[in-house]
């Protein structure tokens, strides 16, 4: 039961977690906040935040967490879990997810301009958790049900918490080998 919930939550999140570093895949040059300037005279998002790393990495969020649906639908039940068996309520949690890591991302970049932080700067958890809150806020909000039948317990949670921070690390880290993140962090 306790690595079932690891696995399920992990499993669950994927669409999440594959979408907030997919977006610097995609970078793109037309910022989200249109070069702006927030009340306080710095940038609403950062240069860093485009339409197209946006939208880019929803996508692949989506594209994972369809083919996950593939996979549950392919092998026996109980080897992978499903969003849904509905397969509308299925694709809406996956774009819930998908775009709930975007719009988290970007309000973490709002909050660190508002801390006077440069884009690309170490932020101790404003780079690693507001994806993961947004997109749990937004499946909850909007998916009650699979929300408490997959992620609301212990296990789960604790999972996320802690496992979040660690894969961040390593896929910037792996980002920045590749040439994709001009920072490791």
């Amino acid at each position: 039961m306790f690595i079932e919930q690891i696995i399920n939550a992990l499993w669950y999140m994927l669409p999440a977690y594959v979408a907030n570093p997919a977006a610097v895949l995609f970078k793109g040059k037309k910022p989200i906040d249109f070069n702006k300037n927030f009340i306080d005279g710095r940038r609403i998002l950062g240069k860093g935040k485009t339409w197209k790393g946006f939208f880019g990495g929803s996508f692949s969020g989506i594209i994972i967490g369809e083919i996950e649906q593939l996979l549950a639908s392919i092998f026996p039940n109980n080897y992978f879990v499903q969003f849904s068996q509905s397969q509308l309520v299925a694709f809406l949690i996956i774009l819930t997810l998908s775009f709930g890591s975007m719009i988290g991302d970007s309000i973490g970049s709002f909050i660190k301009r508002r801390f006077k932080m440069e884009s690309g700067s170490n932020a101790l958890f404003l780079d690693q958790y507001p994806f993961l809150i947004i997109s749990l806020l937004l499946l909850y909000l909007a998916f009650p049900h699979e929300f408490f039948k997959y992620l609301w317990n212990t296990v789960s949670i604790l999972t996320l918490i802690i496992i979040t921070p660690l894969l961040h690390r390593l896929v910037n880290v792996l980002g920045f080998k590749i040439g994709k993140k001009d920072v490791p962090w």
